[in-house]
């Protein structure tokens, strides 16, 4: 399976959505599973967690087997390319509102993907998807072709293009990944699904060239799919500062602060608003740093002291109640 430096995880509720849709079509999901290294009684527990390779993997080879981008979701199949050759006609944008235009212009060639309409009203610029030509427009779909479009644009412009918000038509569920995703509020039950940014981001230059296009694209989805070391909410930059230190030298509150220059009462204000705190951070990063590791075939024992536990026992305690598993159910085959 293909290695990624990123240690974020997944909530097992993104598997369940694939792997329904693999059963739906009729697709070998056991194979599926094995060949990510994803134990399939995770499936049964609400907050087990996947890494971002293994994630990746499943789209990947999804992509082998059905030639289709979107999977099967879209008005029509689009065959694997189909985004390379998109990106490489949008690179050459002088702006996002330039590169915006582009992309409605490609659109007859793309008769699988959403329409795509540009709104600007005052402050507010509205990107959103037109869905009347999809079947079935499940939560799938819509997350992937918002997610795509947002990582695409934000990574075009140098990894500086703040959201306003996320527009989704579905109701509120309990994934924990919209952070990790965009960065940014998400607003379900809208009518349609929609990126928002602030107008002034239209006139945004795009700052990459062929060869960062292609370091981007070269283990696709990965770059889609995992955050990026550029987001800036202050979740993502608390995170980065915590990471740092290691597991056995964490900054408190108000080394944080001065290092983000706020005062500690409004970092906490800022990271409640974005539904967290540093202590729940804390908690992330070791979870997902265990996460990764198990599934890299790291031992508890020796996962349990670079963490900075007391004993095997302790770490397992604390494993199994971030994910409501035990440590052993997260070891791939011949682990």
């Amino acid at each position: 399976m293909p290695a990624t430096s990123t240690d974020f995880t997944l909530p097992i509720g993104r598997v369940h959505a694939i792997v329904e849709l693999a059963r739906r079509r009729g697709w070998d999901t056991e194979a599926l599973l094995t060949e990510a290294a994803i134990a399939p009684e995770l499936l049964t527990h609400g907050r087990a967690r996947v890494t971002v390779g293994q994630a990746v993997h499943m789209v990947q080879r999804l992509w082998r087997s059905t030639d289709d981008e979107l999977l099967g979701l879209g008005r029509r199949p689009m065959p694997r390319g189909t985004f390379r050759l998109v990106c490489f006609a949008l690179l050459g944008a002088r702006d996002i509102a330039a590169a915006l235009h582009r992309f409605r212009l490609c659109q007859k060639a793309l008769p699988g993907f959403p329409p795509l309409s540009t709104v600007v009203h005052g402050h507010e610029t509205r990107i959103s998807f037109d869905l009347r030509g999809i079947r079935h427009p499940d939560g799938l779909i819509i997350d992937t072709l918002l997610m795509v479009a947002y990582r695409f644009l934000n990574w075009a412009v140098g990894g500086s293009l703040p959201l306003v918000r996320v527009e989704v038509p579905y109701p509120a569920n309990e994934l924990d990944d919209y952070e990790l995703i965009f960065g940014a509020p998400v607003r379900f039950s809208s009518p349609h699904p929609a990126l928002v940014l602030d107008t002034a981001a239209l006139t945004m230059p795009l700052v990459r060239d062929e060869d960062d296009l292609l370091r981007f694209l070269r283990n696709a989805p990965e770059a889609v799919i995992a955050r990026g070391p550029d987001s800036v909410s202050t979740a993502a930059r608390v995170r980065r500062i915590l990471e740092r230190g290691g597991p056995r030298d964490r900054p408190g509150v108000d080394r944080i602060a001065a290092e983000l220059a706020i005062s500690p009462a409004t970092l906490r204000r800022k990271l409640r608003d974005e539904h967290t705190s540093p202590s729940l951070i804390r908690e992330q990063i070791l979870r997902d740093t265990a996460v990764a590791a198990l599934v890299r075939g790291e031992t508890v024992s020796a996962l349990s002291r670079r963490l900075g536990f007391s004993e095997p026992s302790a770490f397992s305690r604390a494993f199994r109640r971030w994910t409501g598993s035990s440590p052993g159910s997260y070891r791939g085959p011949g682990h």
